[in-house]
């Protein structure tokens, strides 16, 4: 949270969002292993081709893994995941294994690797988790400006040229303008060598009292 954020106390006097704070020891010593082997197990679930015997193995293993758990669910803001800042996409599976280089009120970059999950086709990240690497960049965007909690009320993608997975890349937001409740943002998405993969705007927008 940004210091203007605190100082001014907006972050938390708007909108019927829940305040989470982050987690001070993200998870502890072992969550983000136990993050790390799941990603690994959706990247193989997705690129190999075992025989029934081993994926019945498998099936029960993960039965066993999701029981074990399954014990220990708990309400919303209360797991590690999500707020873990420390791990790459925050150690939640849901969000991309990206981590932030930069984050300020000038902007936010961030680098990671589309993974074998994420691939759409033909060697290339799935065009649907470039809007949501975008989408969560830009949460981060109107954080670290100091802006209230907003929702994506608006986003465009532009796909310029083919995505790659398992290769380093780049992406770069900042805040264009605000207007009142809203806040105008954009991001490019590059490669090592400063290729233009994709551009992104949106428009965020300061929840109402009250309002989820």
């Amino acid at each position: 949270m940004s210091e203007q954020t605190e100082r001014d106390g907006d972050y938390e006097k708007h909108g019927g969002f829940p305040v989470y704070r982050a987690d001070p020891d993200n998870g502890g010593p072992h969550f983000g292993r136990l993050v790390e082997a799941l990603r690994v197990v959706q990247d193989l679930a997705v690129s190999t081709a075992p025989p029934q015997d081993v994926i019945e193995r498998a099936a029960e293993q993960a039965e066993a893994l999701a029981a074990l758990l399954g014990q220990y669910r708990v309400p919303e803001g209360r797991s590690p995941s999500g707020r873990s800042i420390a791990l790459p996409g925050r150690g939640s599976l849901l969000m991309l294994p990206w981590e932030a280089q930069r984050f300020g009120a000038d902007g936010v970059r961030a680098s990671g690797v589309f993974r074998r999950y994420h691939m759409g086709g033909n060697g290339a990240a799935h065009g649907g988790v470039l809007p949501l690497l975008f989408d969560d960049l830009f949460g981060m965007v109107t954080h670290a400006a100091g802006r209230p909690i907003s929702r994506t009320a608006y986003l465009h993608v532009n796909y310029r040229k083919i995505t790659p997975i398992e290769t380093e890349l780049f992406v770069e937001g900042r805040v264009d303008s605000v207007d009142g409740r809203k806040t105008f943002v954009s991001a490019r998405l590059t490669d090592a060598d400063g290729t233009l993969l994709a551009d992104a705007e949106a428009l965020m927008v300061v929840l109402l009292p009250g309002q989820p």
